[in-house]
């Protein structure tokens, strides 16, 4: 990925690991994107109340080394917001409590469309690739994550059963971490936390990894309490806006990565997934009532 490429998603996913200066710039930033473009950066210190060593300390945590760096990243990522989905850009996903109905649906219709695109199109295909490669060849896969995130694991489990894998997830915190202490390094642990802060997650990630297990994180911040304890991680890129946080916009871009780490696995093993698939199908294709 270019610098710029997804220099909105890098600042969105920065933001709980900044300074309260760094962040009023970043969210001002993230505000208006081409209307930063166009300041210089005493401007935009003054904008913001803070020093123009506070914004050079926010280009060097987007791994930028000048301001006028990030200026022209912000430039292209205007435009290209802009080309590909004109007005409709501008759409911030909260609700209002005047928005109607149809309001509603459209600003969650859109909303979840963009953390989908959004993190498809910034997703670290090395570390992907890397984890596709880890699980494929693991003696068993413990699967972590409570409440919505428990959810996602139940769907990667029964993903990964249906192609012969020993996956087992624990959304029970202690249940997790009895069974990551059996780990060993033969076996792969992924962790999924859309904040990456929940502490039974975490520590049963870290627990797995003091084991010797490999380690893969799930998660929309790659500066967080749960990537430290990962070998790999997957980031999501999801907005969270009003009555969506947490159970909902990150849902959908954590399954989005599920799918894709999924796919890749199964292709690693292409004839045997396949088998898998259709033998696990013709189980319960009985269980159907016929169609009229």
């Amino acid at each position: 990925m270019s610098a710029d490429a997804d220099i909105l998603v890098r600042i969105r996913g920065a933001l709980p690991s900044l300074r309260p200066a760094e962040r009023r710039v970043a969210e001002t930033v993230l505000a208006d994107p081409a209307a930063a473009a166009e300041l210089s950066i005493s401007a935009l210190a003054r904008q913001c109340n803070t020093s123009e060593t506070t914004v050079m300390r926010l280009c060097r945590s987007l791994g930028m080394e000048r301001f006028p760096e990030l200026r022209l990243a912000l430039a292209r990522a205007a435009t290209r917001e802009e080309a590909r989905f004109g007005a409709e850009g501008h759409v911030d996903g909260d609700i209002s409590p005047t928005d109607s109905l149809a309001d509603i649906v459209h600003k969650i219709g859109f909303s979840d469309a963009r953390a989908i695109e959004d993190t498809t199109s910034t997703l670290d295909i090395g570390a992907l690739a890397r984890s596709a490669e880890a699980v494929n060849t693991a003696r068993r896969i413990d699967l972590y994550g409570v409440g919505a995130s428990g959810f996602v694991c139940q769907d990667l489990h029964q993903k990964l059963h249906r192609i012969g894998l020993f996956a087992f997830a624990w959304p029970d915190p202690h249940a997790a971490l009895t069974s990551a202490s059996l780990l060993t390094d033969r076996d792969v642990a992924v962790a999924i936390s859309h904040t990456g802060t929940t502490i039974d997650t975490v520590e049963s990630l870290r627990l797995a990894g003091s084991r010797g297990a490999t380690t893969i994180a799930i998660t929309n911040f790659a500066s967080s309490p749960l990537t430290e304890h990962a070998d790999l991680v997957l980031t999501t890129a999801a907005r969270e806006t009003t009555f969506r946080s947490g159970a909902t916009a990150s849902r959908i871009a954590q399954l989005a990565v599920v799918d894709c780490l999924f796919v890749a696995i199964a292709q690693r093993s292409y004839d045997n997934a396949m088998q898998a698939l259709e033998l696990t199908y013709a189980a319960v294709h009985d269980r159907r009532y016929p169609a009229r």
